[in-house]
């Protein structure tokens, strides 16, 4: 392995970093002209600046592009980036929204979470054996239940967007569904962070119990102090994000889910959380996650999947993912009396993954509980569970026109 003096590491890095953006950049573009969502393109740029797409066409072209000090050095932007893109996350969650919710959104939030956690529990044992290596059985199911059971928020909320339906009725449930999942999900994966990290059931009880005296810090505390500081400075926000993220990673439930809970107990004013995503929003999507994108495309190694019962896996994977998802979350809204048709929109949002798996899976791999065949799969998985959303969404606009807000349930 060569070793490059600091003059040529920043030469190196700076070609990395532009090679990246361009490759996001172009790759999103495109994507964006199918009707797809930018995200998609953008980790599937990823994964063809790896070993599995331009390192088979241009052998040692990945090595040469992205050597280990390039990498160590692209992870650091990459990991800001996590930071400032789950304050984002919980900036848009509003954590009023989740108190005294009606049954309709109670139900299928729960059923969207748990379907696809009691799907994973037979998926787990078959898989555990075949990519389990270099972990234990519990924390590899306690993973995989975490990773099935996630909604993408963020992208949930461009989706709708672009199809003219976040301010329908149907859209504003499904939001209030994902925004009730991915709360959960992220206590979910923080005990998983938490179980993997521990040396003993002891040390499990005292890290959930640092978390339980942080997150309630951060409610009865912190929160109420922003909230009579009116409008934090873009400094002090990030400052506040990070001092999280360092509190969290700490206690052992890693720093993403602190910067998480950063944004979620931010001031709720709509002009200012405007600006402060405005601000942050675009040096993240135009510079820090593309960095990201890049650093998951060189992890993942579609090339390993080299036979065809991998290839069947992962056929499997993503059945199972969308059976518990989509499924769950459609039978529960139709059960509580939407239509079919908004029932299966439902379903179809809650089935996105998109860039919140790939932080999971990210999390995963720096755990040890995900081997590089597994985490090319489960990144399969959450292309295509988020590239099937945008046709079916148009599929149903065709053949349906949702109510409006205040419309009741099957009014047009």
């Amino acid at each position: 392995m060569q070793h490059l003096d600091a003059a040529e590491l920043n030469s190196r890095t700076f070609l990395a970093l532009a090679v990246i953006l361009v490759a996001v950049r172009a790759v999103g573009w495109l994507v964006g002209k199918i009707g797809q969502p930018r995200v998609l393109g953008e980790i599937t740029a990823g994964i063809l600046l790896g070993p599995s797409a331009l390192g088979m066409v241009f052998p040692g072209s990945t090595e040469h592009l992205f050597p280990p000090q390039v990498v160590q050095s692209l992870n650091v932007l990459a990991q800001i980036g996590l930071v400032i893109f789950m304050l984002l996350v919980g900036l848009e969650i509003d954590l009023r929204a989740l108190r005294g919710q009606g049954r309709k959104v109670t139900l299928i939030s729960q059923a969207s979470m748990l379907v696809p956690i009691a799907l994973s529990v037979p998926l787990s044992l078959w898989l555990y054996p075949r990519f389990g290596e270099g972990t234990g059985r519990l924390e590899f199911s306690l993973f995989m239940a975490a990773a099935m059971a996630i909604t993408a928020f963020p992208v949930l909320s461009r989706l709708l967007q672009e199809s003219d339906l976040l301010r329908t009725r149907v859209g504003v449930v499904s939001l209030l569904c994902a925004a009730t999942n991915d709360v959960v999900a992220w206590f979910l994966l923080a005990v998983v962070v938490a179980v993997v990290n521990s040396s003993g059931p002891l040390d499990v009880v005292l890290t959930l119990a640092w978390s339980a005296v942080y997150v309630a810090l951060m409610l009865v505390v912190v929160r109420p102090l922003l909230h009579r500081w009116g409008r934090p400075p873009i400094w002090g926000v990030l400052v506040i994000a990070v001092l999280s993220a360092w509190v969290t990673d700490l206690i052992g439930i890693h720093a993403i889910f602190g910067a998480f809970m950063a944004g979620a107990v931010m001031p709720r004013d709509p002009t200012w959380l405007r600006a402060v995503e405005g601000k942050l929003g675009s040096v993240t999507s135009v510079l820090l996650l593309p960095v990201f994108f890049g650093l998951v495309g060189i992890s993942t190694r579609v090339d390993l999947l080299s036979t065809p019962a991998l290839w069947l896996t992962v056929l499997l994977v993503v059945a199972v993912a969308t059976a518990g998802k989509l499924s769950g979350s459609a039978l529960t809204a139709r059960l509580t009396g939407e239509p079919w048709p908004e029932s299966l929109l439902i379903g179809v949002l809650m089935n996105t993954r998109g860039l919140t798996e790939v932080v999971i899976l990210t999390v995963g791999v720096q755990l040890g509980v995900v081997s590089p065949p597994l985490f090319a799969i489960m990144v399969l998985m959450a292309l295509a569970t988020t590239f099937m959303a945008a046709p079916l969404i148009a599929a149903l606009k065709r053949r349906t026109t949702f109510a409006g807000v205040d419309e009741p349930a099957g009014a047009r």
